[in-house]
């Protein structure tokens, strides 16, 4: 392949797509499942549950402090399986190319999203590639579908929620999304915060040993606030959040006071949302702060008899209303 650049050829169902796939795909996701070459892959699974979820992504730049859309992709979809219990097994993947994206970008991706799927061993088995004209996109998006079988633990769901129940958090919200607005350079700002797009399984392993959890999630889109705003309206309690004890760098901090973001509503891409019995949170938080993606976990408030509202007790001693996201500050963040 001696082309250094997309051309809508490469999506055409010919030599130049074939090429592409066999010589930079299938080099870097090489697995005998992938390698059949067939329209569907015939997989192994253990007997248990199993688990599906699918995501795209979209992020700008493509390449950012901490990670990158190849990487973002496999830690978003795993981290979507674990946070449900699962232990991620399989990936399929779909790649959009824009016409005259430089092939040598594409292999830096592509490198990373294989590494990345390694660490968090998975396979990719199947997947597609479309070309689109030059204008229609953004260089590359990517959209894929996981399979996980369920680990042991106590079933999940917003429905075991109960008044009085504890919110921990793995560590600082915010990091993606400021590192990645730091990234396009558009407001003038520069730093060196980096992305905390990272494998949760291990906070989730742990946690799923804890009979008193109640729910997970990845605080993604939309943040550690926007999380909270979806336990409320399912459940109906309040959610009353400690601004002192919820965990957020200075340098996100700083940003979002220049231009008037709530780090609350930033997105995270390595951290856990958990919901645990009040009698369990101490010990879920010293285990996490055991690992080293927990090292600053932190119980940031409780569920309260209410209306579903998110509310927060400031750090003056006040408490304010949050309301739901309308705007997204930060289009194309994951």
């Amino acid at each position: 392949m001696q082309q250094t650049r997309i051309s809508l050829a490469h999506g055409n169902g010919g030599r130049l797509m074939r090429e592409l796939i066999e010589e930079l795909f299938a080099r870097h996701l090489a697995n005998p499942e992938l390698n059949l070459q067939a329209d569907a892959a015939p997989l192994p699974l253990g007997g248990g549950e199993l688990l599906f979820t699918t995501d795209g992504f979209i992020v700008q730049p493509l390449e950012f402090p901490g990670g990158d859309i190849g990487s973002l992709a496999i830690h978003g979809t795993c981290n979507d399986l674990a946070v449900a219990g699962a232990k991620p097994e399989y990936l399929a993947l779909n790649v959009f190319l824009e016409e005259g994206m430089a092939i040598e970008q594409l292999e830096r991706l592509m490198g990373s999203l294989a590494r990345t799927a390694r660490e968090c061993e998975v396979s990719v088995v199947a997947g597609d590639t479309k070309v689109l004209p030059h204008g229609e996109g953004s260089g590359l998006y990517l959209a894929t579908t996981g399979i996980g079988i369920r680990l042991p633990g106590p079933p999940l769901g917003m429905n075991r929620i109960r008044p009085g129940d504890h919110l921990v958090v793995s560590g600082p919200v915010g990091d993606h999304g400021t590192a990645v607005m730091l990234a396009r350079e558009q407001f003038g700002l520069r730093g060196d915060l980096r992305s905390d797009a990272a494998s949760v399984l291990p906070l989730t392993r742990a946690a799923l040993a804890f009979e008193g959890l109640r729910f997970m999630r990845d605080p993604t889109r939309g943040g550690l606030a926007t999380v909270c705003h979806e336990i409320g309206r399912e459940t109906g309690l309040d959610i009353r959040l400690q601004e002192t004890r919820i965990p957020v760098r200075d340098p996100v901090n700083a940003v979002c006071e220049i231009l008037g973001y709530d780090p609350l509503f930033l997105a995270c891409e390595g951290r856990v949302v958990a919901v645990v019995a009040p009698e369990q949170s101490e010990t879920l938080l010293r285990r996490w702060r055991s690992l080293p993606q927990g090292e600053e976990a932190a119980i940031i408030g409780e569920m309260v008899t209410g209306k579903g509202r998110l509310l927060l007790q400031t750090k003056l001693g006040g408490e304010r209303l949050l309301d739901e996201l309308e705007e997204d500050p930060l289009p194309r963040i994951c």
